[in-house]
């Protein structure tokens, strides 16, 4: 990995390993400020994690060539073992949780991502109603929406990101680690678009490039005036659609949401019995821990066509530590 003059690893590298291997829908994500990277000697491929107490967070599986990944997995646990450390990895894709289980993980699915193929996509029909009056809404109450470039907005982005943290609680906390971010070296390769009402910014919603099967663009940070009138990002979101569908892009993804999309069937024989336990409980009664139901409701507007399962492995057992670590490191404790 080259280093920048001070001294710091550049991400570009990572980057182009991420564009070159990555099959994850939020893979992007892996270029977030905080993160540190493991890279093997005569391995082309990255490891992304965090460290959170006895655990290296590890944020989606190995990016490298389908003949590395089982060399950098290794390679990964022998620096963690060296560390006295585990390994809790989240996010991982369905290829990602099969070499894991293999290498002796437990292995469960934590949730599901969505995707909407935008060469099939139409809002027109009964089924979406409510979602065309809500942009219409917005739209009469004198939205406009555009692309833009955070440089000229970047102050009206701060204080829009402050207002809508200062609506959700007092002690409410940015997430970060599974979510994406705004600005740093890594924003020329993301879109930002806006919604504006009488000039002031009402809302806006960041899409970062998405690589392997399914390309195309991740829906990523959205916020919101929370006096605004109905309608805001839906009007966002459709402007994206159209723009990303005129420019050919195949796919449009809504991330991973937590404790939903869950199906017993796609278990693999490493899975925790009662971790499993667990995160069905979460999905019934775990609205505190994460608002998954509001996210699922708002991705499921678009009737999203592809249905991702997306899993967490631990190394050796299953833990609720480790697992606890992976909301530590995403800012949600």
């Amino acid at each position: 990995m080259s280093i920048d003059t001070a001294g710091r690893p550049t991400l570009e590298p990572v980057r182009r390993m991420i564009e070159a291997y990555s099959d994850n829908p939020s893979g992007f994500l892996a270029l977030n400020g905080g993160n540190s990277y493991f890279t093997a000697a005569g391995v082309d491929g990255v490891v992304v994690y965090r460290t959170s107490g006895r655990y290296l967070v590890q944020f989606g599986g190995p990016f490298a060539a389908a003949g590395d990944r089982r060399t950098l997995l290794t390679r990964f646990g022998e620096f963690a073992a060296d560390r006295g450390k585990r390994i809790v990895a989240i996010q991982l894709q369905r290829a990602d949780a099969q070499l894991y289980a293999a290498a002796g993980f437990a292995v469960n699915q934590v949730g599901a991502s969505y995707a909407v193929r935008l060469d099939e996509f139409t809002l027109r029909g009964s089924r979406f109603v409510r979602l065309r009056n809500k942009i219409s809404r917005a739209r009469r109450a004198g939205l406009t929406v555009a692309e833009e470039s955070v440089s000229p907005c970047r102050s009206a982005l701060a204080e829009l990101d402050a207002i809508w943290l200062h609506s959700k609680g007092k002690h409410a906390k940015p997430l970060e680690f599974l979510v994406g971010e705004r600005g740093g070296p890594m924003q020329p390769y993301r879109r930002l678009f806006v919604g504006r009402i009488g000039g002031e910014l009402a809302g806006y919603i960041t899409y970062s490039p998405v690589h392997g099967s399914r390309p195309g663009w991740l829906h990523d940070l959205s916020r919101r005036r929370p006096d605004g009138p109905p309608g805001i990002m839906e009007a966002i979101n459709k402007t994206a659609i159209d723009t990303f569908s005129a420019e050919g892009a195949p796919w449009l993804h809504f991330g991973f949401t937590p404790f939903t999309g869950l199906d017993p069937g796609l278990e693999l024989p490493t899975a925790s019995r009662w971790f499993r336990w667990l995160v069905g409980q979460l999905a019934r009664r775990g609205a505190a821990v994460y608002p998954a139901s509001t996210q699922l409701a708002y991705k499921r507007k678009w009737a999203p066509q592809a249905v991702l399962p997306e899993y967490v492995a631990f190394s050796g057992r299953a833990s609720l530590s480790g697992f606890l670590q992976v909301f530590r490191v995403s800012n949600a404790l």
